[in-house]
């Protein structure tokens, strides 16, 4: 997956499909708190922000947004701002700590999707967004199982009123970073645990999907992030297996691609042929940047890409987000087309897509302009895509809140609503205006 560098244009005219879904995406560790309220287990976030050195100081989701109290609040600003749709996820440990059936947990998510469908917001669930329950390891066979289980409870309670079902939220990250480099829970750093939790993850999410289509759902999803390669095909290759095609081949096709799977076989001992295939209707995508590599034989490689050694990760151009990551529009464009060409057949929903800046609050509001800019250069991206044959159905901005950024603790804000993390005060930033301004219209000027 190779993208040029050529800038996205800031004028024209760019009017969406009618029926384009807009929205916004959370996390529940991200934004939830109350975590010790109503029966709810630890996750593995939990036990992993609450070890000293993990998160950036010491910072945990305990509180977070606290959106478990707040929720409608928040869903009051989501109809202000005219949002079409709501990603949400699920936390595992409020429904089956311990692996016992918690109804109180489920409350929850019954009252915020009856907020969400009174005013007319459509609710998307996911099921996993990396908040495992802190008893439960994803290198363990017999996790797969018990997020069936899990799913199959979820859906029973929420299937009435929930058309659209997302089974994981970006697997590459809760394998390799989770269990690749251990900068995210549960803290483990061995390739031959990253591939194995990959590929129970990508079990995981076929038989969530079974349980999905017996149960009646109406859209089943997976969410992947996406990382295009811009370099010489001797190194982007190995980085697109490793970052991309070890999980849209086995979700689009049922089969690891030959290169990844012998790739996967020099650190851990696998069946790759015992994953059941179960089609999806629509794909999730989440981008925010490219890597720009090139071959070095000096180079230790990365961690989170065993086996790369010799190939370096290269700076990125201009001016890069709060993360560090390059703002690059083409390479959605590109991805999009790459997508639609390689997987045809294919719906795609942007499930996440944004950018943490360092937002300051002068009289009372948030000019940030760079977001804006942003999410306009991706809005054109995605729009040219669809000009091109791209079968995008809709674009759902991360974040609606600024949020726990995971290791990064509460440092990095991508909310389009800025959240005073000490008095829990909600302010839609000059973002969230200009977005009600896009949704209303369904394009750009």
């Amino acid at each position: 997956m190779t993208v040029s560098g050529n800038p996205m244009p800031t004028s024209g005219i760019a009017d969406f499909p009618q029926g384009f879904v807009w929205g916004a995406a959370t996390a529940s560790y991200q934004i939830e708190g109350a975590v010790r309220e109503d029966g709810r287990g630890p996750s593995i976030w939990d036990v992993f922000s609450h070890t000293p050195g993990k998160v950036a100081d010491g910072h945990t989701g305990d509180v977070a947004c606290d959106h478990y109290h707040r929720y409608r609040e928040d869903v009051a600003i989501m109809e202000d701002l005219g949002l079409h749709a709501y990603r949400f996820s699920v936390s595992w440990p409020r429904v089956l700590p311990g692996g016992t059936f918690n109804a109180a947990g489920l409350d929850f998510y019954d009252r915020l999707v009856d907020e969400l469908l009174a005013r007319r917001i459509s609710p998307i669930a996911t099921l996993y967004h990396w908040d495992l329950p802190a008893e439960l390891d994803w290198r363990n066979p017999d996790t797969a199982a018990k997020f069936a289980d899990y799913t199959e409870i979820v859906h029973h309670r929420l299937g009435d009123r929930v058309a659209t079902w997302t089974t994981l939220n970006e697997p590459w990250v809760s394998a390799f970073v989770g269990y690749g480099s251990g900068r995210h829970a549960p803290g483990v750093s061995d390739p031959a645990a990253a591939f194995t939790a990959a590929h129970h993850l990508l079990r995981a999410h076929a038989l969530g999907t079974q349980v999905l289509r017996a149960g009646g759902a109406g859209e089943v999803s997976v969410t992947l992030n996406l990382l295009p390669t811009v370099g010489d095909p001797e190194v982007t290759t190995l980085i697109d297996g490793l970052a991309n095609r070890l999980f849209l081949d086995p979700v689009l096709r049922g089969t690891y691609p030959d290169d990844v799977r012998a790739h996967i076989a020099k650190f851990a001992d696998l069946d790759m042929d015992d994953l059941p295939f179960e089609p999806i209707d629509v794909l999730g995508v989440n981008y925010y940047t490219i890597a720009r590599l090139a071959a070095d034989p000096a180079s230790p490689g990365h961690e989170e890409y065993p086996g790369s050694e010799g190939i370096a990760w290269l700076p990125p151009h201009g001016v890069p987000t709060e993360m560090g990551w390059e703002v690059i529009p083409s390479g959605l464009e590109q991805l999009l087309l790459r997508l639609s060409r390689d997987y045809p057949g294919t719906p795609l929903m942007i499930t996440e897509n944004g950018a943490a800046y360092d937002d300051v609050v002068k009289d009372g509001r948030v000019a940030d302009t760079d977001r804006i800019a942003f999410l306009d250069g991706h809005f054109r991206a995605a729009h040219n895509a669809i000009q091109q044959g791209a079968d995008l159905r809709g674009y759902l901005v991360w974040s609606l809140l600024d949020n726990f950024e995971w290791a990064r603790g509460y440092h990095k804000r991508f909310g389009l609503v800025r959240v005073d993390y000490e008095s829990l005060e909600r302010l839609p930033k000059d973002s969230a205006h200009w977005y009600r301004e896009v949704i209303a219209r369904n394009g750009l000027d």
